[in-house]
């Protein structure tokens, strides 16, 4: 019993470390199922597993790191086939990225709820852009010192893969924050207005990714109202959504992506993407602020007529006549 005791905080460690090696190494086979190819280098427009490493170093801390590392090796490995020097030192940029991520979103302050604008723009300017700069100048520059890419390459690819790595922060995080608060539904939830945005939303953006009419700006409207009725909840998935049919489309030149090259798809998509993830995030993040703020205000109205009731009996039904009248119809 003694000895189960003392092994128990090391079989949850261990424990720990597969779980989240093999969520990001399962990411990882995800989003190459869409890779390119830009002057010989493999990237991806959507990098699943920079999200999946910040969601779980938000989750659970640095206790997280051993598992990335683990889960980039492995990555890293797959693609190469053997592990070198380059290899690790690839690894090690896509393991301090999103770690650098999360000390910047801790050290500004960062709400995993991303109840409050400065949260989103949090998120977007310090967790994605700034800290996959890292894993970018990491993996395109041991291309280069290996050999395997001109250094006249060097920004083209650079540019995709932090791009990438940018887009699986912006899109997959916010998802894994909203599964944090997942509970059972209720019979009083808008299941009519989520069943209609959930199908508007997939036909919607099918229509916009295939037509060859560049309807594109279809999605904007969707996102507006996930965002405006169902805060976060409802606008990461739809953002992740437009995300995945607009990277499918566009690797399979289908759609307002036809007739454009490899490198041109990418900036569409990546132009896309950062349009798409800014109007979720933010107007999630500002809706949300303004419901907490709505709610103090309800917190603190409510306190004033306790402090007026005990002051002088009766005035708070005269000052608020509505509440005396909830009172009269609860008695």
């Amino acid at each position: 019993m003694i000895r189960s005791e003392k092994t128990r905080p090391y079989l949850v460690a261990a424990l720990r470390v597969v779980v989240v090696a093999a969520a990001y190494y399962g990411a990882a086979r995800l989003g190459l199922l869409r890779q390119v190819t830009v002057h010989g280098a493999v990237v991806t427009p959507l990098w699943p597993p920079s999200g999946i490493a910040l969601g779980c170093l938000l989750y659970l801390g640095m206790r997280a790191l051993p598992g990335i590392a683990v889960g980039s090796l492995a990555v890293v490995a797959m693609l190469g086939g053997t592990v070198t020097l380059s290899t690790l030192a690839v690894a090690a940029g896509s393991t301090l990225a999103p770690v650098a991520a999360y000390l910047l979103l801790r050290r500004a302050g960062f709400h995993r709820e991303l109840d409050r604008l400065r949260d989103g723009v949090a998120l977007v300017f310090l967790g994605a852009m700034a800290a996959m700069v890292i894993s970018a100048t990491a993996g395109a520059g041991m291309l280069v010192v290996d050999g395997k890419l001109p250094a006249s390459n060097f920004w083209s690819v650079w540019a995709a893969w932090w791009a990438g790595d940018v887009m699986g922060v912006l899109m997959v995080t916010p998802v894994l924050l909203v599964l944090r608060r997942v509970r059972m539904p209720r019979i009083t939830d808008r299941w009519a207005e989520a069943g209609a945005l959930l199908v508007v939303a997939v036909v919607g953006t099918v229509v916009a990714t295939q037509s060859s009419l560049s309807m594109i700006y279809l999605v904007f409207p969707i996102l507006v109202w996930a965002a405006l009725r169902f805060q976060l909840a409802g606008s990461a998935p739809c953002a992740l959504l437009v995300s995945v049919l607009a990277i499918v489309a566009g690797t399979d030149g289908a759609g307002p992506f036809a007739g454009h090259t490899i490198v041109e798809v990418m900036v569409n998509l990546t132009v896309l993407n950062g349009a798409v993830a800014l109007t979720a995030l933010l107007l999630a993040a500002v809706v949300a602020e303004q419901q907490n703020v709505r709610h103090r205000i309800e917190r603190a109205c409510e306190e004033l007529a306790e402090v007026v009731d005990q002051l002088a009996p009766g005035r708070s039904a005269a000052a608020w006549p509505s509440r005396a009248r909830d009172e009269r119809g609860n008695r």
